[in-house]
């Protein structure tokens, strides 16, 4: 079975939505109406709501740090992820943790980063050297 993943959520304006998914992210467009707009997030489909973002607080243990929790993402393969962190520095990004490598030589080695978009979501974006080893234990 294939699938694509959607996720909806809350921004407070559209305009500031488009410029931050689709200029620094760099997602694609697609529908939208005056109180809400979706985006291609690498290949899912999100859905963003004009209303109140969801709360969010540095509770999630992860290695050595604490990461926003809820947050959401996407998995990369490492040149993606690499050239997807040089594009997000260059923009001046505020990292809430800065991309780094994490677990060495561990199942499960990762690259990754956390950051906000405009309005408060948490996002994190990981990147392996082979899709075979997300779930490695």
């Amino acid at each position: 079975m294939h699938s694509l993943f959607h996720f909806a959520f809350h921004v407070t304006n559209l305009d500031e939505a488009r410029r931050f998914y689709g200029d620094v992210l760099g997602c694609k467009e697609g529908r939208s109406t005056d109180t809400w707009v979706d985006f291609d997030f690498f290949s899912h489909q999100i859905s963003l709501h004009l209303g109140e973002p969801f709360k969010t607080s540095l509770t999630g243990h992860v290695g050595d740090h604490l990461v926003p929790m809820p947050h959401f993402g996407l998995v990369l393969q490492a040149a993606d992820w690499h050239a997807l962190a040089e594009r997000l520095k260059s923009s001046s990004m505020k990292f809430v943790v800065e991309p780094h490598l994490r677990f060495a030589g561990q199942p499960g080695e990762q690259w990754t980063m956390f950051f906000m978009d405009p309005f408060g979501n948490p996002i994190e974006v990981k990147g392996f050297a082979s899709f075979d080893s997300v779930y490695a234990s």
